[in-house]
């Protein structure tokens, strides 16, 4: 692997060492070269150019290219990483999927539905619990959305009431007289 020039000898291009006593190529095996090279056709060259994939990262080890996916990114780094995607945070109860008079609260990341205070039914069909009186007993009138007992501080002092198809009637009770609305009194008997 040398060559004589009017009698000086010189390796042949590519090849080192002693013309006198042999020229080698630059490697023949790995170990021939610095462990950040290959050797590949006889030169210590670095072996990553083309090695990894797309978003990866070559480190030659011991000889050895080795591919890593870039930060934040996963897959198989010889052929193609791709960028983690972050995980959506959701909020099961924006928009609220439980409809009108309802409340909605987060429970284990699940929507949990359920009617607010003062609502009848379930959710999606909460309602109140009356809006005419023709939705209560006979005996109850609907006020506020509630069926309750028309009477407590309708009727006037001493007075009886009594429910009639959700109406309150007043009346004084036997033997009193006076405005049922306002007042009854005893009828006193006047002995003459």
């Amino acid at each position: 692997n040398a060559q004589c020039n009017n009698g000086v000898c010189t390796c042949l291009p590519e090849y080192h060492g002693d013309p006198y006593r042999g020229c080698r190529p630059e490697c023949v095996l790995n170990p021939d070269c610095p462990r950040d090279k290959a050797c590949i056709r006889n030169k210590c060259i670095d072996p990553c150019p083309g090695t990894c994939g797309q978003n990866a990262i070559c480190n030659v080890i011991n000889h050895i290219p080795t591919c890593t996916c870039l930060p934040n990114h996963s897959g198989n780094a010889f052929t193609i990483c791709l960028p983690i995607q972050e995980p959506v945070i959701t909020h099961p109860c924006n928009p609220s999927p439980c409809g009108p008079n309802s409340q909605c609260r987060e429970i284990n990341g699940q929507a949990v539905c359920s009617c607010v205070p003062g609502f009848i039914g379930s959710p999606p069909t909460c309602r109140p619990e009356c809006v005419s009186s023709t939705e209560c007993p006979l005996n109850e009138a609907c006020v506020n959305q509630k069926c309750i007992d028309p009477c407590p501080g309708t009727c006037g002092i001493l007075a009886l009431c009594q429910v009639v198809s959700h109406n309150p009637i007043c009346s004084c009770p036997p033997k009193h007289t006076g405005d049922p609305f306002i007042r009854c009194v005893l009828i006193r008997k006047n002995f003459f």
